[in-house]
């Protein structure tokens, strides 16, 4: 209906263009016309009055008045707020899947001394009576990952987050935190910070690590030895490398016991990896789990599931009968 309006008018505008915006002229005898100058001549002007095209000869012309006429062009872009401007949808940045999120379009590479600024809110500490490892955040609610090895046997877990404050982290500790779900044999485990009091935290995002390179550089940030918020930097050596049956990702960045299940970045401050271990004897041979496992981990963690009424629940296997035992068996 607005669009049948604006075109209806534009026709009344283009018909009575002439009239609206004409050039006055001033005869003897008090007479007058309106119209366009099409031409000024020496002995005559040359007048468009919408019907024809009149001479009237110079001698007769008393005044001309000229009008502040409007271009065509500039009258329709006068009318261009009547008519309404296209929606344009701008995709967000990032996406969220399940309880973590990741970005839609590759981030900036920067620095490793730029993004440790930036992360350094979402990595975290997490304590058990029988010992320290490292996590990071996930979403804002307080969810974190850590590895298995990390809190196996334990219930007691506490969790040391930094917080921003006045261009400065600040430590907070946190007591209360339920482990929602497990993978013993890929070693990780979801957490939850449920400290009534906490506040909203800073989390990372999740990369892609099958979009890295051999070469790439990459950084971990960890607590080796309980050191926390300690930052190593090296690069991706292999992203095959095969152990006890799964495949990990082989790093020179320095991996240490406190590391474990803290985060391993690439430059666009992506995590695309959990530290998970190393080799004792050697140096700049550490390992971390992909995270494409990670997301598989999260987006079906139901079936990872972990009751803390029964924290003998999941994952508990009978041992199979030997052979012995079968045959004793038979032989009854």
């Amino acid at each position: 209906m607005l669009k049948k309006s604006i075109f209806t008018l534009l026709a009344m505008i283009s018909i009575g263009f002439q009239t609206s915006f004409a050039d006055t002229i001033q005869l003897k005898d008090k007479a007058s016309v309106s119209g366009k100058i099409l031409a000024e001549k020496r002995d005559q002007l040359v007048v468009d009055v919408g019907y024809t095209v009149l001479l009237i000869p110079r001698n007769q012309v008393v005044k001309v008045s000229k009008s502040d006429a409007v271009e065509p062009a500039a009258l329709i872009a006068s009318l261009a707020p009547m008519v309404p401007a296209p929606v344009v949808v701008i995709p967000p940045a990032e996406t969220r899947a399940g309880n973590y999120q990741t970005a839609n379009t590759p981030p900036p590479i920067k620095d490793v001394r730029e993004l440790v600024n930036v992360l350094g809110e979402s990595v975290v500490q997490v304590r058990t009576p029988g010992g320290l490892g490292s996590g990071f955040i996930i979403n804002e609610d307080g969810f974190l990952i850590t590895n298995f090895h990390v809190i196996e046997g334990e219930t007691q877990i506490s969790v040391e987050a930094y917080h921003q404050k006045d261009g400065q982290l600040e430590r907070k500790s946190y007591k209360d935190v339920k482990i929602i779900a497990v993978n013993k044999f890929q070693d990780m485990a979801l957490l939850k910070i449920d400290d009534k009091n906490a506040p909203r935290f800073s989390r990372v995002l999740l990369g892609d690590s099958d979009s890295l390179a051999v070469g790439d550089s990459v950084f971990a940030i960890g607590s080796p030895l309980g050191l926390e918020r300690t930052v190593t930097e090296g690069i991706l050596s292999t992203k095959t490398r095969e152990m006890q049956g799964e495949l990990y990702m082989q790093t020179t960045a320095q991996i240490n016991p406190g590391n474990s299940g803290g985060p391993l970045f690439n430059l666009r401050g992506e995590v695309i990896g959990i530290t998970n271990m190393k080799i004792t004897f050697g140096e700049g041979l550490g390992f971390a789990i992909p995270i494409g496992a990670v997301k598989f981990f999260l987006d079906h963690r139901d079936a990872f599931a972990y009751s803390n009424d029964n924290p003998s629940n999941p994952y508990r296997y009978l041992e199979p009968p030997s052979r012995t035992k079968q045959t004793l068996s038979a032989g009854k």
